[in-house]
């Protein structure tokens, strides 16, 4: 089984080879999701998504999907002042310290003048979270967009948050894990990935030694016209340089490529890393060209004995 795996990793990852990728894995139920994120809880798995205060799904075996509501119950006072429609995007949950830390993004489409919010529970679960309040804030002046954070907890008990969208690319701020909130002493805005204009959504983990940087590229949120497509690159360090399996830099425009568009499957993006008792998952929004463009949830499993991510 290793052995084939691996061969299959030669042949995704092979440039100008055909690729030909795995389906999704079988989710049912409640499945429309925008960028989700998801977490498995004492209680069961929680997911959320983009819009509608966080969209909130839960599950007991990650494959039936139930609605859940939202993380929020009613909208934050603050979230007005960047979102008119007062809808957040794009949330990063994940699990230090006996918390649930929530981040997630408020704007407006084609705006940078967004921010980066924070919101904890101890239970993970629709209606628990408490607001920490704003982590980050871009202004229309900003040369980059504080949105689709994403938390890395280092080895050594460093914390990274990693976001960005279009303009010049994607972002990344230090943080202070007693607060979750900005590091009032490492002021850097590191850059670490380009594309002249459509990437956003940034996952970073680090697995076997190497930081990995997932990032989606295209435009979203277009229906079975949306070109999202998923790349990485890697590192040895969270700031970067991140490169492909070609040695090319992503802040030049670089990028393996990890899932695109096949078949009834379109604009895959929005993705996140889970890890789970029977390894790691990559989860991610797609457009269902048999259903209307609808946006649904996509759930792989992830083999690393390349090097590199390969989906199964």
């Amino acid at each position: 089984m290793a052995a084939a795996l691996a061969a299959a990793a030669m042949l995704l990852l092979t440039p100008g080879s055909a690729v030909a990728y795995p389906n999704p894995g079988l989710v049912t139920g409640a499945v429309g999701i925008h960028d989700p994120s998801m977490i498995r809880t004492s209680s069961g798995y929680v997911l959320y998504g983009s819009n509608n205060r966080l969209d909130a799904r839960t599950s007991s075996d990650r494959i039936a999907f139930a609605n859940a509501g939202s993380a929020f119950s009613s909208p934050l006072s603050w979230w007005s002042t960047y979102s008119p429609e007062q809808s957040p995007w794009a949330p990063d949950i994940s699990y230090h310290n006996g918390v649930y830390w929530l981040y997630y993004a408020v704007s407006s489409f084609g705006s940078n003048h967004s921010a980066i919010g924070l919101a904890t529970s101890s239970t993970g679960r629709p209606g628990s979270f408490t607001d920490r309040g704003i982590v980050y804030s871009t202004t229309s002046s900003s040369n980059h967009n504080a949105i689709d954070p994403n938390l890395l907890v280092d080895d050594n008990g460093t914390w990274w948050l990693t976001f960005g969208s279009w303009w010049t690319g994607i972002k990344q701020i230090q943080l202070n894990p007693a607060t979750g909130l900005r590091h009032a002493t490492n002021r850097t805005v590191y850059s670490l990935a380009s594309q002249g204009g459509g990437i956003e959504g940034p996952t970073l983990v680090k697995r076997n030694g190497y930081y990995y940087l997932f990032n989606s590229y295209g435009t979203c949120c277009a229906g079975t016209n949306s070109t999202y497509h998923i790349k990485v690159g890697r590192s040895t360090s969270p700031n970067g340089p991140f490169v492909d399996r070609n040695g090319v830099n992503l802040m030049n425009g670089g990028g393996t490529l990890v899932r695109e568009t096949q078949g009834r499957y379109i604009g895959p993006g929005g993705q996140s890393v889970m890890s789970d008792v029977d390894g790691d998952l990559l989860v991610y929004h797609y457009y269902d060209g048999q259903d209307n463009g609808a946006p649904k949830l996509g759930v792989n499993m992830i083999n690393w004995s390349s090097g590199w991510p390969v989906l199964y």
